[in-house]
């Protein structure tokens, strides 16, 4: 007989120093012993616990520690009512969750999940609120109206940050057929490998704050030791390893979203030779006045055939429709992913197809290594990928696509010969050289056909080494050097001739002596990004060609036009920054928390392994505020060696100790022992909390 007590809600007890105790009922034989949490130097919490629920409780109370504030207002924002806690600059977001229905979709996907997983969801969320209760303090005012927390609330944020803003892109940058930019992810087999064992790079490229931040743990139970990262407020390991195998992702040129032009007529809009009614629903938004009272505005969400309607213009009006909406057990299928022992587990778990997006690069133990261009990708009526890319036509419906693609129709690859894949956000036709994939086995619309500059620097390192070591497989990662300048730097230099101005040569001669590095140190690098900025598009003679991958784009298109360019430039260099060999570093910074150091590493767009992405300062110079963010090296040998770098910190909080503290290492272009062993962690200890279960006197 189930004990009475049990439904009693948890107490929350806190000790003296160090300690935290969790005090809760004692309902049976599940009851094992205390779960920890063991903070390393570095903020990173290890969390062991007897058996999953725990687990999740203990991640929801290590994420909030780390990341409250952030969590609050990320997961206010998710529910569609920002507005109406933070004021009228949230209401453009407000209206937009609303129109694509996340917040009651929320609530959809929780009665949807499995009883298993859905328990573990209310225990994630447990501990976040068992937080904010005990730490009142940590929290800043005007997000605790955000409490207490739902789990529907970690579905919403869910919506909004893979389908809308990965996939749907209109919330993150503003315009649809703009994708999120960034990540590098290789996988090695034991045969291109110096040590015999295979080996896997983790290292997404995203935002630093916001929707974007990452938080690095480590997953220690009786049947799971994971280590890797997850995006704030995610219940579950986005990327990592365990002791048998590891993935991570990067963002696929995957087109999961279509915008519908309508024509509007008799109240209605035209389908199908006739008109078709709209489904309408009257929606309240409140908005908060500055003076702290509330005014009410109304919603009208449209929804056609296609999907809902984001925009009304005259006798036009734009549906948007989007993959995965109808997919709700995403953070069950990476529960699978990280329990997987092996290729077979792991594919089983790839193969629910839960998630909408991302290329998979997976590495494990016994030497497989697999490459997926993974995600949904609706099954279009034909045409090619350029045709889908603007807005269609909403009157047709052979243009109404409403299934997707199965697993066994997407691009992949296992095991190939020449002992690697990797992804740059390429197209997955470049997974490996020599090709294995064929962009005539698949639809025209399912990806583009290009290769970038940063996606060429990537082969071309994986090509020239036939034995990949583990410490040069860190060299690789940080690599800097400007695949851009490779291609270009010659001819522009052979064009500035005697008759260029003095200053012209100057520059020149500064480029000729430069490393074609953007290290801090490089003396150079400055110069040449501000020439590719000045002369703008139009840099080459030819374009990119299939048949030559890695040696086209090539030969400069305007060589009287590139030096009068390359004379500007060296003036805007000598103005802002008094010499044109400037290092990188100086201008290039890292700035987070009081801390600002120099930056070694450049944007994507010059051909950079090691992508930043910069913002304008006050001061002339440059900070950093998007790309390599989360960073592992993982090696398959017994046991598995691993390092890693979360370059801003793994804290948001203000105040934190571990707000900007790898910023260091960033800029020296090191990374981190990753700690998994207890002994290793408890010599690199910060703090022990223990959450334990004992019963109620």
């Amino acid at each position: 007989m189930k004990n009475p007590r049990c439904s009693a809600p948890n107490r929350w007890v806190l000790l003296s120093g160090m300690a935290l105790v969790l005090a809760m009922e004692a309902c049976g034989p599940g009851d094992q012993g205390p779960t920890e949490i063991l903070w390393d130097r570095w903020g990173v919490p290890h969390i062991h616990a007897a058996d999953p629920g725990e687990l999740f409780r203990a991640f929801g109370w290590a994420q909030m520690k780390n990341h409250a504030n952030l969590i609050l207002r990320l997961y206010g924002e998710a529910r569609g009512r920002a507005a109406e806690y933070w004021g009228e600059t949230h209401l453009v977001s407000d209206r937009y969750l609303r129109t694509m229905d996340v917040p009651e979709r929320a609530r959809h996907w929780y009665g949807a999940q499995k009883p298993r997983f859905k328990g573990y969801l209310d225990r994630f969320v447990e501990g976040m609120n068992a937080f904010a209760r005990l730490h009142p303090e940590s929290i800043d005012p005007e997000l605790k109206v955000v409490l207490p927390l739902d789990p529907t609330d970690v579905l919403g944020h869910l919506q909004r940050v893979i389908h809308l803003s990965f996939v749907g892109r209109e919330v993150t940058f503003g315009r649809a057929g703009q994708p999120i930019p960034g990540s590098n992810g290789w996988a090695i087999a034991p045969s291109r490998s110096a040590g015999g064992n295979a080996m896997l790079l983790v290292n997404p490229h995203l935002p630093w704050s916001g929707l974007f931040t990452w938080f690095e743990f480590q997953w220690k139970t009786p049947e799971v030791d994971a280590y890797g990262a997850t995006l704030v407020g995610m219940p579950i390991l986005g990327l990592g390893f365990n002791d048998h195998l590891g993935w991570t992702h990067t963002t696929n040129p995957l087109d999961g979203i279509d915008l519908f032009e309508l024509s509007l007529t008799e109240g209605g809009y035209l389908w199908d030779g006739g008109v078709r009614a709209f489904e309408t629903e009257t929606q309240a938004i409140r908005v908060r006045q500055p003076d702290g009272t509330l005014r009410q505005q109304t919603l009208e969400v449209l929804r056609s055939v296609h999907g809902p309607v984001l925009e009304v213009k005259g006798d036009k009006a734009v549906a948007v429709r989007l993959v995965g909406l109808d997919q709700p057990h995403m953070f069950e299928q990476y529960w699978d992913m990280i329990r997987a022992r092996n290729l077979r587990e792991f594919e089983s778990a790839l193969q629910q197809l839960q998630s909408p997006i991302f290329n998979v690069i997976y590495a494990d133990r016994e030497g497989h290594i697999l490459y997926l261009f993974g995600g949904r990708t609706p099954v279009r009526s034909g045409g090619g990928w350029q045709d889908w890319q603007g807005v269609v036509a909403g009157d047709r419906p052979d243009m109404l696509w409403t299934r997707t693609h199965p697993y066994e129709e997407l691009p992949r690859v296992v095991d190939p010969s020449n002992g690697w894949v990797q992804n740059a956000n390429d197209p997955p036709w470049s997974s490996t050289l020599p090709k294995l994939l064929n962009p005539g086995d698949f639809p025209a619309y399912l990806a583009p056909r290009g290769l970038r500059f940063r996606a060429q620097r990537s082969l071309r390192m994986l090509e020239q080494d036939r034995k990949i070591s583990f410490d040069s497989l860190s060299r690789y990662k940080h690599s800097t050097r400007m695949e851009l300048a490779d291609r270009i730097l010659d001819e522009l230099t052979v064009a500035v001739g005697p008759r260029s101005s003095a200053l012209a040569r100057q520059a020149a001669r500064v480029l000729e002596d430069w490393d074609r590095q953007a290290d801090a140190r490089s003396r150079g690098a400055v110069l040449f990004a501000e020439w590719v900025r000045t002369l703008g598009p139009g840099i080459f003679a030819t374009t990119w060609r299939e048949q030559e991958p890695l040696s086209t784009p090539k030969g400069l298109a305007r060589p009287v036009a590139a030096v009068a360019a390359l004379e500007r430039a060296a003036r805007n260099t000598m103005d802002r920054f008094g010499a044109l060999d400037v290092p990188w570093g100086e201008v290039y910074r890292l700035r987070m928390a009081g801390r600002d150091l120099p930056a070694s590493g450049g944007p994507s767009r010059l051909g950079i392994f090691r992508s930043l992405e910069f913002a304008p300062e006050k001061d002339g110079r440059f900070r950093a505020l998007f790309g390599d963010s989360f960073v592992a090296l993982v090696e398959f040998s017994q046991p598995i060696r691993a390092k890693a770098l979360l370059s801003y910190g793994n804290a948001s909080q203000s105040g934190s100790p571990h707000r900007g503290d790898q910023l260091a290492l960033l800029s020296r272009k090191q990374l981190r022992p990753v700690w998994r062993d207890r002994r290793e962690i408890e010599a690199n200890l910060e703090s022990r909390e223990v959450l334990s279960r004992v019963p109620r006197q």
